[in-house]
């Protein structure tokens, strides 16, 4: 009886293990998308429905997508909700009435800003 609450337990575990959310890929995703070419159905057909969106002038729109990147245990079971991201990946559509105009791909990690803790900082007078 012990032996087999070991193995379903056991099994339980290694299964527990294989399961995933469904990762959005930014840059991929992102290289379907083709200024002057796609339009806004195209964008959300492709990566959803935006994170954020700003209105920068009448006719003028951008769509916002974010998505964190894991840190070393971000994909690991049990482990990975307790650790935070080591950065993100940004991606901004530009769409001027209902076209795609330009996309801007950007990266941010944790250590992009790490320079400003050994800088000499001299006081401006």
């Amino acid at each position: 009886m012990r032996q087999s609450l070991f193995i379903c337990l056991l099994a339980f575990l290694v299964l527990a293990g294989c399961s995933t959310k469904q990762v959005r890929h930014l840059a991929s995703d992102a290289s379907l998308i083709k200024p002057g070419q796609s339009t806004v159905k195209d964008v959300q057909k492709y990566l959803g429905e935006p994170d954020s969106r700003r209105e920068v002038s009448p006719g003028v729109s951008e769509f916002v997508y974010y998505e964190d990147r894991p840190g070393l245990f971000g994909n690991t079971p049990i482990l990975g909700s307790m650790t935070g991201p080591s950065g993100y990946e940004m991606i901004v559509f530009t769409i001027e009435h209902d076209m795609v105009t330009s996309s801007e791909f950007r990266n941010f990690n944790e250590s992009d800003r790490k320079w400003a803790e050994d800088y000499t900082w001299e006081e401006v007078k």
